[in-house]
């Protein structure tokens, strides 16, 4: 089984311009977000997906391999399918450009579970989630799966709902928030049929390209993890990464 990550890195961006050079404890943001998926046991090959030849020139120079893709790609994974489109695997790893502490150990469990899951099209990670700040936080997102694993829904709002709970219900203890990962697995075929698929109701609404998979009738396998990650969109969310980073170097 052959298995390709991609990260795709873009250099427009609203609230962080030039966000993949942004630098990070020293570092540029998309050299960080390459190191940590370089870590990964599960990937054949890792690539760098870009329009931009500022982001291609970095990569290079720090030893990624890049992809150069259209600048109309509308969203990361279709820049992700654009970069694999005449290439021969069996799994495509989305490893987003803007998650400089997603680690190995994620793709490796992703990777693990969709290759060992042959019902499900994509897999994906998630951590439990106890901040009531985070929780009800609009760009913490997070998903809800049923019995046997498999994602129910995701979304912004504060899911399940835990201010309906009767006295005495065990269901908050019993169903703990999950925060949803950026990091996805697809099988190559779910890849291709996801960008030939026009954005859907619930998608449109949450604004989580995810939930297209689901309203399509694909099953997503969620894995549960303890390495949690932070998305960087501003200034504040730099700050918070390097916090950590210091936080773990202690």
């Amino acid at each position: 089984m052959k298995v390709i990550g991609v990260i795709p890195s873009r250099y427009a961006s609203t609230r962080l311009p030039a966000k993949p050079l942004a630098l990070i404890a020293g570092k540029p943001l998309v050299q960080w977000v390459w190191e940590g998926a370089s870590r990964a046991s599960s990937l054949d090959e890792l690539l760098i997906a870009t329009d931009d030849d500022r982001i291609a020139d970095l990569a290079r120079s720090f030893g990624a391999k890049v992809v150069m893709t259209p600048v109309e790609c509308a969203s990361g994974t279709d820049r992700i399918a654009a970069a694999v489109a005449d290439m021969a695997c069996d799994l495509v790893v989305n490893i987003q450009g803007d998650e400089p502490l997603m680690t190995g150990a994620n793709i490796d469990a992703c990777v693990t579970a969709l290759a060992n899951d042959e019902a499900a099209s994509v897999s994906t990670p998630m951590v439990p989630l106890h901040d009531p700040v985070a929780i009800a936080a609009p760009h913490v997102v997070k998903v809800v799966s049923d019995a046997a694993g498999y994602a129910l829904y995701f979304s912004r709002a504060p899911i399940p709902d835990r201010q309906r709970a009767l006295p005495g219900d065990d269901m908050p203890g019993a169903a703990p928030a999950m925060k949803h990962l950026g990091l996805y697995v697809y099988r190559y075929a779910a890849l291709n049929a996801f960008t030939a698929m026009p954005p859907s109701r619930y998608e449109r609404l949450e604004k989580l390209e995810q939930l297209r998979f689901l309203e399509a009738g694909y099953r997503i396998r969620m894995v549960e993890t303890n390495d949690d990650s932070i998305g960087v969109d501003t200034p504040a969310d730099v700050a918070e990464v390097e916090a950590v980073m210091a936080a773990r170097r202690q």
